[in-house]
Parts: structure tokens; sequence; C-alpha cells
């Protein structure tokens, strides 16, 4: 990332200073002891924000095919329609959260797809796997359906971790 990326970033972050992690301590990525560029907190979520956006500008777009039927197709490369428990992705939205947009898995099938004759076995069930994600929540947010009367609220967010559906499992 260049000097001028991390500049839009931390402003993005809602912090004009640099943050970096303790004197001697390695980023999760590199190992300890090694040189290396020690990223910022600020970016590695600006990046991990920016890889969502992409993902839900990919839905948006209709590169995810909109059949939503129980069924597996192995000529798409996508692992969720390939698996034995096909999932779709919806968008879920909250606008007092940043990002406000997040992909959510949503599985297609009550049951299972038998490997064999590749139909729905009900002896099985699909369930979804759940995740939990960092996020930004908006610490005052306004009433839906009402506008601030009078009150400024100055748009303070805090780190919190959300649980999201990220693919399906089957089980029996």
């Amino acid at each position: 990332m260049d000097r001028q990326t991390d500049r839009q970033t931390a402003g993005q972050c809602g912090s004009g200073h640099r943050a970096s992690l303790p004197r001697g301590t390695a980023h999760p990525r590199q190992g300890v002891g090694q040189p290396g560029p020690q990223k910022e907190p600020c970016s590695l979520m600006a990046q991990y924000e920016h890889s969502i956006q992409d993902m839900v500008r990919q839905l948006r777009n209709g590169s995810e095919p909109g059949d939503t039927k129980c069924q597996v197709n192995l000529r798409l490369w996508r692992s969720n329609r390939r698996s034995l428990s096909p999932w779709a992705y919806r968008i879920n939205h909250d606008a007092s959260r940043i990002p406000a947009d997040i992909p959510e898995a949503r599985c297609l099938c009550s049951g299972c797809i038998n490997p064999f004759s590749l139909q729905e076995d009900r002896s099985m069930a699909s369930i979804p796997i759940f995740s939990r994600l960092p996020v930004r929540r908006l610490l005052c947010p306004a009433p839906p359906g009402h506008r601030a009367q009078g009150k400024k609220c100055h748009k303070k967010y805090q780190m919190v971790m959300e649980t999201i559906a990220v693919g399906c499992t089957c089980i029996f």
C-alpha cells in the first residue's frame, strides 16, 4: 500500500494519527524477528471493508446466478453452488453499520444433496455456518422513521463483532 493510500485510510478511520503495533511486535502475517512493514490496524480495516464492498458490487452486478433452486451445478466454479449444501448470497443492509452492506449466505436446501443421485436428501439437514465479523457500529443512530429533532449526533463508531452466515454445511 502506498503512502497516499495510507493517508486516505487514516482519514477514513476517523483518526488523523498513524497507529502502530507495539515496538518489537510482529504483524500477525509476519514472523517474529522478520523485517518488514507493520500495517496499521486502520489500513487493515480499510482493506477488509474494501473487499466486502467488492463482493457486494459483484452481487449487485448479477455475477451471482439468480437461480435459488436446491441443486448442485458442477459447471459453476463457485464452491457455494458445487456444495452438497448449496447456498446463495443476499445483501444484509444496516445503515447504522460500516460496512452498511455485507454479503450473507442463505441455504438453498432444507436437506442435503446426495452425492450419487445429485437429488436433495431430507434425511440430512443444511444449516448455515456463522462467523463473527468486525464492523463499526454507529453509537447514536436515529430511530427508524424519525428525524433527529434538535439533537446533533456526532457520528462516532464503535468496533463490534457481528454474527453473519458465511456458508452452509450438511449435518445428519
